[in-house]
């Protein structure tokens, strides 16, 4: 008998993903970008972070204490708090259950006071009581990261940092200014892509534009300044007008 041949099998089709790749969200041509940021510039040429403090030290607790709550809310503790210590030396004096005692409508202010505390030891230890002009130093300290470090780092010493925190990252993305999965991408990006000239601002202005104009759930897209140069679909509409109850229909 012939031998019976047996037919070629048929390999799996590929999946209609295989081999493309997702394609990454298109940034802002240079000229838009230098746009955004005239506007910005334009509007408020000097804008400040919302934390009230007098020096590097509050600010650097101000901050710490920012975390998953408020500005008005941690600026409504920190009044008390550094009333009584403004300073590393006062604040350990203080001791963590007074710290904690007047921190506690802020949110995780057990884990906090204990950082504060903590924090304000290291710097008379290793610091001689003085914040240092350094991110890989504010690191090291209990309770910074790199986010806490760049604010500390922009607002205080001058230098061109960008702090990203969850209202930064949403405008940085939806914008594509800087479109990436993590915080530190979107930094990283918005270093590349910001105009050397507008970088030291660069950091209260989109956090403010994120806080109050580009909200999570509705963003004013009307009121937005940079409305006609954000890709960002679909746009929130006008409110329409009132309706007269004078007339009929």
């Amino acid at each position: 008998m012939p031998e019976r041949q047996s037919s070629p099998r048929k390999k799996p089709a590929a999946p209609a993903s295989a081999g493309k790749r997702t394609a990454r969200p298109r940034r802002l041509p240079p000229a838009t970008v230098e746009e955004i940021f005239r506007r910005f510039e334009a509007r408020d040429p000097e804008p400040k972070g919302e934390l009230e403090h007098v020096d590097a030290y509050t600010l650097l607790v101000a901050v710490v204490l920012s975390a998953q709550a408020t500005d008005a809310g941690v600026n409504k503790a920190t009044r008390r708090l550094f009333a009584e210590a403004p300073t590393p030396e006062k604040m350990v004096a203080l001791g963590e259950d007074r710290v904690r005692e007047l921190i506690r409508t802020i949110g995780l202010y057990r884990t906090k006071a204990k950082n504060v505390v903590a924090l304000s030891q290291k710097l008379i230890a290793e610091h001689g009581g003085a914040v240092p002009p350094s991110r890989t130093a504010l690191e090291m300290l209990p309770g910074v990261g790199r986010k806490t470090a760049n604010v500390v780092l922009n607002t205080a010493f001058g230098e061109p940092t960008i702090a990203v925190d969850t209202h930064l990252f949403r405008v940085g993305n939806r914008t594509r200014l800087a479109p990436g999965k993590t915080p530190l991408e979107v930094e990283l990006g918005l270093e590349k892509t910001v105009p050397e000239r507008y970088r030291r601002h660069a950091h209260h202005w989109l956090i403010l534009h994120g806080r109050y104009v580009c909200k999570a759930r509705k963003p004013e897209c009307p009121a937005c300044l940079i409305n006609d140069l954000c890709p960002f679909e679909p746009k929130t509409q006008p409110a329409p007008p009132p309706r007269d109850p004078a007339v009929g229909g």
